[in-house]
């Protein structure tokens, strides 16, 4: 089994789509953990604010499977494959780790950069694996909130409720 953490985020109908997303991996991987829910802006384009998160659970599926099936769950909740890189959506799920596993080529790109480049994928990390180690770099995600510039990418903590 795998630890796997996944960051899930949406700027469009927000609630709903983040709500359809937890429930989702709930019904396939629980238990899992949860952490708050963040609003941040949107990065690399002009755009409604996103909501972010970060969820956090153990599968015995190969890191193939698991990426299909979170296309799948966007897939299914209205994601425009279509639009460019950076725009606005109503889903996006990213594995951040996959155990121990280190894989840069696309596109399994674990652990992922975004981890210690965006506070909205960083904060949540740290929120609910605050011991856990990155598996690159060797350090807890305690240590790496810590040092990053909190800052230069705010973050406002939403009182989500789940349906």
């Amino acid at each position: 089994m795998n630890q796997v953490y996944i960051s899930i985020g949406s700027n469009l109908d927000r609630s709903r789509y983040i709500n359809q997303a937890v429930q989702s991996l709930d019904e396939l991987f629980a238990p899992m953990d949860i952490s708050p829910v963040y609003e941040s802006e949107a990065f690399g384009f002009e755009g409604d604010d996103f909501y972010n998160l970060v969820v956090a659970f153990k599968t015995d599926l190969p890191l193939e499977k698991l990426h299909q099936t979170l296309r799948q769950i966007e897939d299914a909740n209205g994601r425009d494959r279509t639009a460019p890189k950076f725009s606005a959506r109503t889903l996006d799920l990213d594995i951040l780790t996959f155990g121990e596993h280190i894989n840069h080529q696309k596109p399994f790109d674990v652990p992922r950069d975004e981890i210690t480049k965006m506070a909205f994928v960083l904060k949540p990390l740290f929120d609910i694996a605050a011991d856990a180690i990155h598996p690159e770099l060797n350090q807890s995600y305690q240590t790496l909130w810590q040092a990053y510039d909190q800052t230069k990418q705010p973050l406002t903590l939403i009182e989500f409720q789940y349906t």
